[in-house]
């Protein structure tokens, strides 16, 4: 296998003047991921556990269930 040449670093444009910069750390991060893999999947929020488990047994047809 060739080794693979190292791509040239992009240039970033300076501030226009009067303009006032602040570093966001949250899209810099986004802002990486997206040059690895791709688009940044949107949070969502976690589903309680009841909610998002399934039985290890089936309930005996007599019971009633008691869901959430």
């Amino acid at each position: 296998m060739k080794p693979r040449k190292a791509k040239p670093p992009k240039l970033i444009k300076p501030p226009k003047a009067g303009t006032s910069v602040s570093f966001d750390q949250s899209k810099e991060v986004r802002a990486i991921a997206r040059e690895r893999v791709g688009a940044v999947k949107p949070s969502h929020p976690i589903l309680p556990k009841t909610a998002r488990k399934k039985p290890k047994h089936k309930k005996p047809l007599g019971e009633e269930a008691n869901g959430v």
